[in-house]
């Protein structure tokens, strides 16, 4: 890939990578781990609303106090790092790379709109925003002549990595994917059950340091959704209008599950997304399975690769039509560097939406009432179920990422679609649904 040599120039020349991170969660101090270990890039500055967090990430991963700016100018002259409680003084500075990883989809998206208008390449750690309007956002960006990346690291931009190599190999992709622990009582769990449904010991979950919400989404089906819409929209792939499968299996099984339904698979079509489930449904563990991996299905483009599918150890389906390539591990925001080198350094995404293919609908967990408030993502009321884009638009289905305090008209049953109609759209959500209107344009 080179790019450790071109940081390498970078930093010799003294014209390091100027980064702007907003949001110093998990992700972020990951990526701040690894950020003083890399030539040719210079952190300017952190944003986080809550300074003590930001600071707590510093401790976390022993950033030098003298190395700690008091403002901006100070930190881009010194080459060190501050950090800020707004990320308004970020856009207006002399930075090349916005990290957006705040994790909240409104506020993504108005952050890349920000960093658009500026000049600034955008790296869309918020994959909510990315599933909610990321499209409409890689336009805009490619007006602006900056980059719009998924971000390395995260599952999207490594099923991009696999997608591209497919094809660029020359074959036709059936299916892109990941592996996720799942069981059939996912779809209702709740904040106050969430803890059941993980493998954390009592000590932690009562420490306070894990986020309930956070944790349901990612167990009742909700965060899968929303990964493998990013992927749809990025690889042209079209969902099932019936949400992803979790069908149970291992390794080995990836090219015989993850093939179209006709041949003996779950896909209902060919060139699809979906997630495998790392546990039976009777919830014992599987051996061998894909927790945390993710993977590609190619097809055979002629008999003789069908042949060389079944001379090697490539795990093919039974017809020897199908196989897969897999990587085990996601580093998260270790990797992130990926992202930020290739879109300064070459001008180009680790993956980007190409169109509008997949949404990610909210779904009601229980019986809705009319006058009830919606509580979004890893909440108590609806889960986000992945469907294609046109089956969204078609039947007027209101986003999971819109779903946020937003207030009932209409009873919803358990099951159902929450509709646009079915609800009452603040003001304040204007910016991101304008956004999410350009999206749904480029269905047609």
């Amino acid at each position: 890939m080179n790019l450790h040599k071109l940081l390498g120039e970078r930093e010799k020349e003294g014209r390091p990578i100027r980064v702007g991170l907003i949001g110093a969660g998990r992700y972020g101090t990951m990526y701040l781990a690894q950020a003083r270990n890399i030539p040719g890039i210079h952190v300017v500055a952190i944003a986080d609303i809550n300074v003590a967090r930001a600071r707590g990430a510093f401790a976390l991963v022993d950033w030098p106090e003298d190395q700690i700016a008091s403002s901006v100018d100070d930190a881009l002259m010194n080459r060190t790092t501050t950090i800020l409680k707004d990320a308004a003084e970020l856009f207006e500075s002399d930075i090349d790379v916005i990290v957006e990883a705040t994790g909240n989809p409104i506020v993504g998206i108005h952050h890349a709109l920000r960093a658009i208008e500026t000049g600034k390449h955008i790296i869309m750690v918020t994959v909510e925003a990315d599933a909610l309007a990321g499209p409409a956002l890689v336009k805009r960006a490619e007006t602006a002549g900056v980059v719009y990346s998924m971000a390395y690291g995260d599952q999207p931009a490594l099923i991009m990595e696999l997608v591209d190599w497919a094809r660029t190999s020359g074959f036709e992709v059936a299916c892109a994917g990941k592996g996720a622990k799942y069981l059939e009582h996912y779809h209702d769990m709740n904040p106050d059950n969430v803890w059941e449904n993980w493998e954390f010991s009592k000590e932690l979950t009562d420490s306070g340091q894990l986020n309930p919400n956070m944790h349901t989404s990612f167990r009742d089906g909700t965060k899968a959704a929303i990964e493998m819409a990013a992927v749809a929209n990025g690889a042209r792939l079209v969902p099932s209008d019936n949400g992803l499968s979790f069908t149970p299996g291992n390794v080995e099984e990836i090219a015989t599950i993850c093939r179209p339904r006709e041949v003996g698979g779950v896909l209902d079509n060919h060139g699809s997304v979906d997630v495998m489930s790392s546990v039976n449904r009777d919830g014992s563990w599987i051996p061998f399975n894909t927790q945390e991996g993710v993977f590609v299905v190619v097809k055979a483009t002629n008999d003789y690769v069908s042949t060389c599918f079944a001379e090697y150890p490539w795990h093919p389906d039974p017809t020897n039509q199908y196989a897969a390539l897999y990587r085990p591990y996601h580093y998260v925001g270790l990797e992130l560097n990926i992202s930020i080198a290739n879109a300064a350094l070459r001008g180009i995404s680790t993956g980007q939406p190409e169109g509008f293919y997949g949404d990610v609908v909210a779904t009601a967990k229980k019986d809705l009432k009319a006058g009830e408030f919606l509580d979004g993502e890893g909440g108590y009321t609806v889960w986000g179920k992945l469907v294609s884009a046109r089956h969204s638009v078609e039947a007027g289905a209101l986003p999971v990422a819109m779903a946020h305090h937003v207030q009932l008209v209409n009873d919803v049953a358990k099951g159902q679609i929450v509709r646009w109609a079915d609800v009452i759209i603040d003001d304040s959500l204007a910016e991101a649904i304008e956004l999410r209107r350009e999206t749904e344009a480029l269905l047609a």
